[in-house]
């Protein structure tokens, strides 16, 4: 039987499966709580399900698109970033993706290559690390869960090498669910553009930051497909995870590279789920709000369920889809906290360790997989698990 080469065998199983293994079917009295996956609780809206029951029967959506995507999806999405960033785009800097991890892994090929570094703060979201990792690239950490809530400019400045070809930023944050200011992104962006390094910057949950307002203005400055390279999906906002549809923006010249990457990973992203995309984008703006108004309930929900004073877990931050908190038993592991909460007290989520160096004190919560009805019976599990 072949054997798998040192770097890939070295990576860790991926965690949601792992998590998965702990719970054993049959063995509760009582709803398993599921915070470990970060998936919408609710289908699509029921217009966009009719309209992929009727692009599945259209002969054409089983043939391959352009590589980056239909220009038509690529200019709606285009249209879209120029709304919410108030600025000017075209289609040629967009490409559309099989999911934002294949939009990472291919923005991270066309900058860095075996024997590189890139800079990606702690905690972090756990493909992004596991990539670097079988790419042989260093991931250099540095501490985002500190006074601030935020990685510091200052910390990347003395983690920065000669080889260092990018640095990652992801908010709102998987896991943390810290959302950056403009002002602590645009600092990084001034960091990165200074040592002619790249901004990776991921935007997967920017549609459930509150408020309307642009989350920065790194795409109004002139000079910005020489540093940024932009990522976002489609999958939470339409409730559409397994359509697997995410997009990288960027300047020309980078994409130019980025296409034989994405054409040996899939040819072309998935037509159908294009087409169902271009479709959300134009007809579910109301749909949109609507849920990023439910998510903000669930979350205030929680946020205020945390304020129990019997309850000695930390709510460290929280946002979007994720809260991240400081478990209460000291010195102890968090993958054996986790664990416990799971097969003891019916409550799945994952352990810090699975986020990077230094994060062994936490656990991530995905909240947003339950209802705000749900949330009291969180804080009722973790209280109980201190007993």
């Amino acid at each position: 039987m072949p054997a798998s080469t040192p770097l890939v065998s070295a990576v860790e199983f991926p965690p949601i499966a792992e998590a998965m293994s702990w719970v054993v079917p049959g063995e509760r009295n009582r709803e398993l709580l599921n915070l470990c996956q970060a998936v919408p609780s609710y289908p699509p809206a029921e217009a966009l399900q009719r309209e992929i029951g009727r692009l599945a029967s259209e002969p054409t959506t089983g043939g391959y698109t352009h590589i980056f995507g239909l220009q038509e999806v690529r200019a709606a999405y285009a249209r879209k970033m120029a709304q919410a960033y108030q600025a000017a785009f075209t289609a040629d800097q967009i490409a559309i993706t099989a999911g934002c991890n294949q939009a990472f892994a291919a923005a991270v090929m066309s900058v860095a290559q075996h024997g590189d570094s890139i800079i990606l703060p702690a905690p972090h979201y756990f493909n992004h690390a596991m990539w670097l990792q079988m790419l042989g690239i260093q991931n250099i950490a540095i501490q985002a869960v500190n006074d601030s809530g935020y990685p510091r400019v200052e910390d990347a400045v003395l983690a920065l090498k000669p080889n260092t070809k990018a640095i990652v930023l992801c908010t709102p944050n998987n896991p943390s669910g810290a959302i950056y200011p403009a002002s602590v992104i645009k600092a990084f962006y001034e960091f990165a553009k200074a040592h002619k390094i790249a901004l990776i910057l991921d935007e997967t949950y920017v549609d459930f930051r509150p408020g309307s307002e642009p989350p920065h203005a790194l795409f109004q400055l002139p000079d910005w497909e020489e540093t940024l390279i932009h990522l976002y999906s489609f999958s939470k906002i339409y409730a559409i995870a397994g359509y697997r549809l995410g997009a990288v923006t960027a300047g020309p010249a980078l994409l130019h590279d980025m296409a034989k990457i994405l054409d040996c990973m899939t040819i072309c992203p998935p037509h159908i789920s294009q087409l169902a995309v271009g479709y959300a984008i134009a007809e579910l703006d109301a749909w949109k709000t609507e849920k990023r108004k439910m998510m903000a309930h669930r979350l205030e929900t929680l946020r205020s369920a945390f304020r129990s004073p019997a309850l000695r877990y930390e709510l460290v931050s929280s946002g979007a889809y994720f809260a991240y908190v400081k478990h209460p038993f000291g010195n102890e592991l968090s993958r054996p906290v986790a664990k416990r909460l799971a097969q003891e007290h019916d409550l799945l989520c994952l352990p810090g360790s699975m986020f990077g160096e230094g994060q062994d004190q936490y656990l991530r919560l995905a909240f947003a997989n339950l209802g705000a009805d749900k949330m009291a019976a969180v804080i009722e599990r973790l209280i109980e698990s201190q007993r």
